[in-house]
């Protein structure tokens, strides 16, 4: 009996520690991505062209808070223009 509630208790302190290491997870990977996203800034427009991106979808997406990631908004703004594209030149040949 002693053992079963042992590795009940075990357990129950598991998943705060869990949470923890998973919030500094994030936290390391949000400013990781953040960082990242502030050297965008520093590229020229023909670079971030070639990324599918634009200056303004940079403004868009700097104010965001911190704890979210900034390349979840911006993967899906370059994905759907570099769709835009390939149906420009679809139609065009």
């Amino acid at each position: 009996m002693a053992t079963i509630h042992a590795a009940q208790t075990m357990h129950q302190t598991a998943r705060p520690v869990a949470r923890v290491v998973n919030a500094i997870g994030n936290f390391l990977s949000a400013w990781k991505n953040r960082r990242d996203f502030y050297r965008m800034g520093e590229m020229s427009d023909t670079e971030l062209a070639d990324i599918g991106l634009t200056r303004s979808d940079l403004n868009v997406v700097v104010d965001l808070p911190f704890n979210r990631d900034p390349t979840t908004y911006l993967g899906p703004l370059a994905e759907a223009r570099r769709r835009e594209i390939e149906v420009a030149a679809r139609q065009i040949a």
